[in-house]
């Protein structure tokens, strides 16, 4: 007998949801599909944050202190932080994405342009609402979502909006991501996804929740990718033309980002050529990159997993030295080393199984460290 409380089951302590939000459960995986999988060790962790156990005049500071690092949040004009707020999040970390079961109510957010000055999260976010209703303006253009809607935005631009109570599954992609396609993508900022592609996207999303607490390691790459192609998929249907007014809001993460993905294998990919490129100080662009172990070591990961993704391409037969060459690696020796501390593999590792059709999955970071913000969930340790 599962004995383990659920979010949203009644507690003995602590606020009641409200009746319209009480009757949302997290959805649960089917009892068959469970004994089939009592073998397998689930390969993820929740996060979770609650304010239903707080006292009243303490749940709406403690939600506005966990978000802080995303947006900053507000009641409505006719509540007071004395009336109390009931908030909760479960964070699962899917790879590099994040997906986040969230129950709330109502209030206003803002992600400002002072904030994305300061920022390193500057993820592409989409989110199924399954109750209800949210309003959020990008460059005076607003988009309004309801039950069973999905919307797409990026965080590296400012946004602002509103919410009624509800209840909804957010995934956040990290920028490098999705990098590849980052011109066609931006057109999509804060759209709602229509159509039959968007429909399989919540179909996959839907079935997913269920599955999140006994996914197997060695399914995680391949959810990674699903929901990296069905997302870009889906935005790119569904983009708009883009204004100048759009370009000049975008977060100068997002501007550093780009440059390094479109720099990626130059050998005057530096600090101070970064600098003159975006129009920063270097102190600046430390700050920016502060979060990564500084902008060197980020450079350094993006081009350990762009040539962990050329090593698990079975079609790219260029020997290792040549792939280590172009992620900037003198001796394959050193190359190697730095590989395998990242992955736990080794490149000829990662190429061989590749070869195999199966799939080698990175080996957690035993030293990864999440803390209790929002922002701790999407910012990687150093």
């Amino acid at each position: 007998m599962d004995t383990e409380s659920e979010p949203g089951d009644d507690r003995a302590a602590g606020q009641k949801w409200p009746a319209h939000m009480e009757r949302r459960r997290w959805p649960r995986e089917p009892a068959m599909e469970k004994e089939r999988r009592l073998d397998i060790a689930p390969a993820l962790v929740p996060l979770r944050f609650s304010t239903q156990d707080l006292p009243p005049k303490d749940q709406f500071q403690a939600w506005r202190a966990h978000m802080a690092p995303l947006v900053d949040v507000h009641l409505p004009d006719e509540k007071s932080p004395d009336d109390g707020f009931l908030a909760e999040q479960i964070g699962w970390h899917v790879g590099d994405i994040l997906i986040v079961q969230q129950r709330t109510q109502a209030h206003s957010y803002i992600r400002d342009q002072a904030t994305l000055r300061s920022s390193p999260i500057d993820h592409w976010n989409v989110g199924l609402l399954h109750s209800g209703r949210v309003w959020t303006e990008v460059s005076r253009h607003v988009t309004e979502a309801g039950p069973g809607d999905v919307f797409f935005r990026s965080l590296g631009y400012p946004h602002r909006g509103r919410m009624i109570d509800s209840v909804a599954v957010l995934v956040f992609l990290p920028y490098e991501l999705l990098a590849a396609n980052a011109s066609l993508l931006q057109g999509a900022n804060n759209t709602l996804l229509s159509g039959s592609l968007a429909e399989l996207l919540t179909t996959y999303m839907t079935d997913l929740e269920t599955k999140l607490s006994n996914l197997a390691a060695g399914e995680v790459p391949r959810i990674v990718q699903t929901i990296s192609d069905m997302v870009v998929a889906c935005a790119v249907s569904s983009s708009r033309p883009q204004t100048g007014q759009i370009q000049t809001s975008m977060g100068m993460m997002e501007r550093a980002h780009r440059y390094i993905h479109l720099n990626l294998h130059s050998n005057n990919l530096t600090p101070d050529i970064m600098c003159r490129a975006l129009g920063i100080s270097r102190t600046r662009l430390y700050q920016l990159f502060e979060a990564n172990g500084g902008v060197s070591n980020y450079i350094r990961k993006r081009r350990l997993l762009q040539a962990y993704a050329d090593l698990s391409n079975p079609a790219d037969n260029r020997p290792i030295s040549e792939i280590a060459e172009a992620t900037g690696f003198d001796a394959a020796a050193n190359f190697t080393r730095a590989f395998s501390h990242e992955f736990g593999s080794s490149p000829r590792e990662i190429r061989k199984s590749a070869a195999t059709e199966r799939p080698a999955v990175p080996a957690a970071r035993s030293t990864r460290i999440h803390g209790t913000t929002i922002g701790d969930w999407l910012t990687p340790a150093g």
